[in-house]
């Protein structure tokens, strides 16, 4: 957040005013430092406290605006081995890999956030369940086919997924919501690893709420020909 100096006015009047300098410095130095506290250092997404505070923000706005909103728990798969075959060091540049991967392949109204370890999470605002699949299904080969480049060695990784969704008639807190779609990460982690686990679609309904190129790509990632 910004701050201009003409955001205020000079209690006494004056034109150049020491109290208007001072108070804009200090609201400066205040949103700098809220940006700080909730941005991982290693990866430069929001980390865990910011991730909690804008999904509180969402599902408030899902229930204003009666807009869904998609929640993405993202695990990478055996990041240990990764560690201990080739350090903590190159563990870190695989966090910061993903992380970027991350960023290149969203809106710019979705959130990625570091939630921990070796856990990310998306928050995809106004968005229904079938796009937030697509989106993590992408996400999903994004990764599988991009290996991180540490000098000529290609270390390669894969992710699994869950996703949930909330609609504005939804009576879930923020933690119900985010326990749900952490289920469906643990579901992807039994089932093979390497894939996405969400609530089942309802097809027909998704159908008749997406664009025509929305519904190609609906029907492609589902393997069902559009009717």
């Amino acid at each position: 957040m910004s701050v201009r100096k003409n955001d205020y006015s000079c209690p006494v009047g004056h034109e150049n005013c020491d109290v208007v300098d001072a108070v804009t410095v200090l609201q400066q130095r205040t949103a700098e430092l809220e940006t700080q506290i909730q941005t991982d250092a290693l990866t430069g997404l929001i980390n865990f406290r910011g991730f909690n505070e804008r999904l509180e923000q969402e599902i408030e706005r899902t229930r204003r605006l009666e807009e869904p909103t998609c929640l993405v728990m993202i695990d990478i798969d055996h990041f240990k081995q990764v560690n201990d075959t080739h350090g903590h060091d190159v563990g870190n540049q695989a966090l910061t890999h993903i992380a970027e991967l991350l960023r290149q392949d969203l809106r710019k109204i979705d959130l990625p956030c570091r939630f921990g370890g070796e856990e990310f999470a998306l928050i995809l605002p106004a968005t229904r369940l079938a796009p937030a699949v697509q989106v993590a299904e992408r996400i999903r080969r994004l990764v599988e086919k991009t290996p991180l480049m540490i000098g000529r060695k290609k270390i390669s990784m894969t992710i699994s997924l869950g996703v949930e969704h909330l609609s504005s008639s939804d009576p879930r807190s923020a933690a119900e919501f985010l326990k749900s779609a952490d289920n469906y990460l643990y579901q992807a982690k039994h089932t093979g690893r390497n894939c996405t686990c969400h609530p089942p679609i309802d097809l027909s309904s998704e159908k008749a709420a997406v664009t025509r190129q929305e519904r190609q790509d609906l029907f492609t990632t589902f393997g069902r020909k559009e009717d």
